[in-house]
């Protein structure tokens, strides 16, 4: 493979000049640059990127592990992180993971590495601790609450939100409320399922294990709902739905079975997703993009050295309104 002295000889310039066109530098004259190209293109020569990323100390790279692509929920995250990563001319490398503790690790072991200059985490499987312990190699944020760890994190209240949205079913008159989940043993669902126990208690209501359904995380495990509520002995007449796309699963086949939305259920979904607006659900807007455009900010500020330590940020929720209930 040619190298940088070979390109300048056959270009008739030095080799200071083939550096700054190939790194974009804007001031070269316009006949070096095009000679310089013309060498480049001639000689077949391509940069060693590695070799780049070495001396510049920097990917230009953030890695994103999140364990789906295809969910609403973290393709929000994913708007708000690549708006802000083509702000600064930065790529993203998307790191599915399923939720593999080991394909987590691999993500991890690229940022100790140095394949990555840092890295936001939607969701996770590994622990805290196991998690800061790469903390030292590059800038770490969760899209989750986290405090008092060496790890940044920008979230929403899951707690509060579940609280608002039960409090609002019940000054509608519903005493019998379920909700659904995808994993119930995230931090997130944890947290919900707090929130569900705690304030139906204080309201005086009951909660029901058998009205908490899970594995709900597509528009299809929606549609399935219906035929798991009316499997039941006894079923609530109100759901809190985590995920819009779910709702609308949900209020499509149970409608399409004469079954009324609202009526015989009331719905409140979550994630403001385009579907809800379009089809009239009482949702929870839990402000995604911006926690995405945040996270990528964080990482950015702590690469480039404009913010120094972990930082914890909360993103106020919005409960709308509309005819689901």
């Amino acid at each position: 493979m040619p190298n940088i002295k070979q390109i300048a000889e056959a270009a008739g310039v030095s080799v200071t000049t083939v550096s700054r066109v190939l790194n974009h530098h804007p001031y070269v004259s316009e006949s070096k640059r095009k000679a310089v190209e013309e060498a480049i293109a001639l000689l077949n020569y391509s940069r060693n990127m590695n070799a780049v990323h070495l001396i510049k100390g920097s990917t230009q790279t953030v890695g994103v592990i999140l364990p789906r692509i295809n969910l609403f929920y973290f393709a929000r995250m994913m708007e708000g992180m690549a708006q802000e990563a083509l702000k600064y001319n930065y790529k993203l490398m998307l790191c599915q993971t399923a939720y593999r503790p080991e394909e987590e690790r691999r993500v991890l072991e690229m940022l100790r590495d140095k394949q990555i200059d840092g890295l936001v985490i939607c969701s996770r499987s590994l622990p805290l601790d196991q998690l800061e312990a790469y903390a030292e190699y590059g800038p770490i944020v969760l899209c989750e609450m986290v405090k008092d760890r060496p790890l940044s994190s920008v979230y929403f209240d899951h707690y509060a939100s579940f609280q608002k949205a039960i409090i609002y079913l019940w000054d509608k008159g519903h005493r019998k409320i379920g909700f659904t989940i995808g994993r119930r043993n995230s931090p997130s669902s944890r947290r919900r399922l707090k929130a569900y126990t705690d304030t139906l208690r204080t309201l005086g209501g009951e909660p029901r294990e058998d009205w908490i359904l899970g594995g709900c995380s597509d528009i299809e495990d929606g549609a399935a709902l219906v035929d798991r509520l009316l499997s039941l002995k006894e079923q609530p007449d109100a759901l809190l739905i985590t995920g819009d796309q779910v709702a609308a699963g949900f209020i499509f086949t149970a409608r399409s079975r004469g079954l009324q939305v609202p009526g015989d259920y009331a719905v409140i979904g979550f994630d403001n997703q385009p579907i809800s607006e379009i089809i009239g659900i009482t949702t929870i807007d839990n402000r995604l993009s911006e926690i995405g455009s945040r996270a990528f900010e964080i990482v950015h500020e702590q690469i480039s050295g404009q913010l120094n330590g972990p930082v914890t940020e909360e993103f106020s929720f919005r409960f709308i309104e509309r005819n689901s209930v």
